[in-house]
This record gives structure tokens, sequence and C-alpha cells, in this order.
């Protein structure tokens, strides 16, 4: 998952001011991308009155994502994510990022994920099965499906898993680039009581190890106890918020546009096409290491630029009639899992767990239809995604 900074608390005329939009308007929260492309009318990269750039072409964002010179500059919050005393690899520049990053890869090669699918498919099929005439996506699909999936991976105990709902999103909320005060100490909180439960599980894990993830992160000498907490809590977020987030927007837009069949016979191609369309990372912000131009504007050393990607995977350049769901259409170059050294570790799970979810409900519950048209969305801005997506079964 691809995060951004967390600041200080301002009111919504000022958010508007630094971001370059408001994100507390409802229109802007039920369809971002209007606003997006009125602010691309405004240039490849332009600066907000708040001083923050933002980069909202296909091309630029990708230049910004891949330049070395452009940097997560430690991060937000004095070099750490609300709630997050110890940096994880989501915030660090190299040769810290390198070494964390390589260390937890080994777990997610095509090869070690390629094996988790008969589990992922046995599991969906118990939640689809499960679900009643009408039905919240979110909560009986869309969440359980990427929390059990990454809990096993990591070893929690399947009775705990509902205790991650709320620290989750809390966690999630953190990585917003505008927080209010009540906000970012709730997100402090769910980080202590997280850090808390897996102090207890890593203790249990170095006694008795298993066979998963955990374990065998507690054998890793190279890591300290600081950063095997910080990366327990980032893998166990970052491994199904994004997934979650791509599930939902996924039934939501395949429904609306009668297309949930296709999901069944291509799942590749619409996890791809819901990806682009409606990316579950809207944004994302690195900082300038040293003085640099980009797009032929100069950017001062420790300015911050904002990639918007859910403007560049919309990129008239680069996508024909961009704002239109297409499930037909070849995968593209999208962003929605971003670039370079910080590309998503767990975009090939995410991918996996989507193809099968709505593959399956497809299979399964082919006449789906939305109760309502326009679904509550979380509060979240980096991370786009449903507070609930009420469906009921209908004729195939």
């Amino acid at each position: 998952m691809n995060g951004d900074d967390a600041t200080s608390a301002t009111p919504a005329t000022s958010a508007a001011d630094v971001l370059g939009f408001d994100p507390f308007d409802p229109e802007f929260r039920r369809d971002p991308y209007v606003r997006y492309r009125e602010m691309s009318d405004q240039g490849a990269l332009f600066r907000t009155p708040g001083g923050l750039f933002v980069a909202t072409t296909y091309e630029l964002c990708a230049a910004l994502l891949r330049d070395p010179r452009f940097g997560r500059g430690g991060g937000p919050v004095n070099g750490r994510a609300a709630g997050e005393p110890v940096q994880s690899f989501l915030w660090m520049d190299p040769p810290d990022h390198t070494r964390l990053r390589g260390l937890v890869s080994r777990a997610f090669t095509p090869r070690m994920l390629e094996r988790l699918r008969p589990r992922v498919e046995a599991l969906t099929a118990e939640l689809v099965d499960a679900l009643p005439e009408e039905a919240d996506l979110v909560s009986g699909l869309a969440y359980p499906l990427p929390v059990m999936v990454i809990s096993e991976m990591l070893g929690v105990p399947a009775e705990d898993y509902t205790r991650f709902r709320d620290w989750s999103e809390s966690l999630a909320r953190g990585l917003d680039p505008i927080l209010t005060d009540d906000l970012a100490a709730e997100s402090g909180r769910a980080g202590m009581e997280f850090r808390a439960y897996f102090s207890e599980l890593i203790a249990i894990r170095r006694a008795d190890p298993g066979d998963d993830l955990l374990s065998a992160l507690t054998q890793v000498s190279e890591l300290t106890e600081g950063e095997l907490l910080a990366t327990c809590v980032l893998l166990l977020v970052a491994g199904h918020e994004t997934t979650v987030n791509l599930i939902a927007n996924g039934v939501l837009n395949l429904t609306r546009h009668g297309l949930l069949k296709h999901a069944a016979v291509r799942p590749k191609q619409v996890v791809e096409e819901v990806l682009r369309y409606d990316p579950p990372v809207q944004l994302t912000s690195r900082q300038a290491l040293v003085d640099v131009e980009l797009g032929g504007v100069a950017v001062p050393k420790g300015a911050k630029v904002m990639a918007l990607i859910g403007a560049a995977n919309r990129d008239p350049a680069v996508f024909s009639d961009p704002d239109r769901f297409d499930v037909t259409r070849e995968p593209g170059r999208h962003l929605a899992f971003g670039l370079g050294i910080h590309f998503c570790l767990g975009a090939t799970l995410a991918r996996m767990e989507g193809e099968i979810a709505l593959s399956a409900l497809a299979a399964a519950a082919p006449g789906l239809a939305l109760v309502d048209e326009h679904p509550p969305y979380k509060g979240n801005l980096v991370l786009r995604g449903l507070a609930e997506l009420r469906v009921r079964r209908g004729r195939g």
C-alpha cells in the first residue's frame, strides 16, 4: 500500500488551500474525479496556495515516483506516521528501505503467493455462500477476506481477527495528509494497542515458532524489535486495507454498470480496470531531496510533491476515453500500486484476492443489484473506500 503524509489539524478551508481540493466536500468524496480534471487544467505540475506541488498527469506522476532525487523524506510527523513510534520501510529511503523491504519481500514472491490460491478460493467460497439475500458486501466479503488471508500469513489466531478492524481503520486514516487533532489521537491510540498486541504475539512466536511469516521474521537477527513491530503493523494494515477497497470499489462499479458477469470470465482484465478507474490509493507524495526540476518546474530541496494517482489513471494522453469504465480494455500502465522502489509489496496478493472474490461473486450472484445507488464512503482521503455497500441478489 502506498501511503501519504499526516500533518497537524487544519480546518476545511485551509485543507483546500494546501491540497488544491476540499477533502471534506461530500461531492468530492462521492466523485473526486471531476475535481481532478479541473486540477489537470491548471497544469501538469502546479503549486497550491499552501505550497504543495501537485502532479496531475501520468507522465509526471510516473517520473516523480521513479526519480531517486525524490524520497519519502523520513515520512510524516517528524519521520513517523501518526501513531507509529518507529518507522516502517513505507516511510524510508535507501539504504534502510532497501534492507527492510528485502527482508520482508521474501514472503511476497509470486511463487509463494500462488501457494495461497487454494486457501483464498476456499475462504472466498465460504464468505460468498454465507451472504444473505440482502447484505453489506464490505462487512460480508470485502473486509473479512483479505484480513483472514494476511492474518493467516502472519500467524494471527483466528479469534483475534475481529479486533483488527477498528485498529486498522484508525491507522489507515492516519495516512491522510490532513488530520484533525482527534483523528491523530485516535490513530495514535490504535497504534499503541496494535503494537502491544504484536509484542505479546512476537514473544509467543519466539518461544514456539510456527510455519508463518511472523515466526520467520522473529528469526531475522537484522531486524530490531522496533523494526519488527513496525513491519508487523504495516503488513497487517497494508496487507488488507487496499484489497478491501479494491473488492468493494469493484463490486460497486461492476453492478452500477451492469458488468458483474464479466468478472467470471475475464477476472484479470476486470481487476485491472477497477484499479485504473477507481483506484484504492488515490494519491501519494514525495519530498525533493535536492533542488530539482520536474516537468520544467523548479522544485526546491525539501518541497513536497503530491502524485495525484486518481488523475494520472484517467490521463487521456495514456488511456483512451479514460472516464469510461470498460472491462474489455486491454490492461494498461495504471499507477494504482505506484512505481519505483516503493511499488506496493502486496500488489500480487491484492490482485489475486480481487480476481478470486469478484469472479466468485459473479458466478454465485450474477444478478446482484445495488440497494443504494450512492453508498457512503469512509472519511479517508489517501485510501478511497466504501463504508458500506448494500446489495441484494437478483436473477442472473
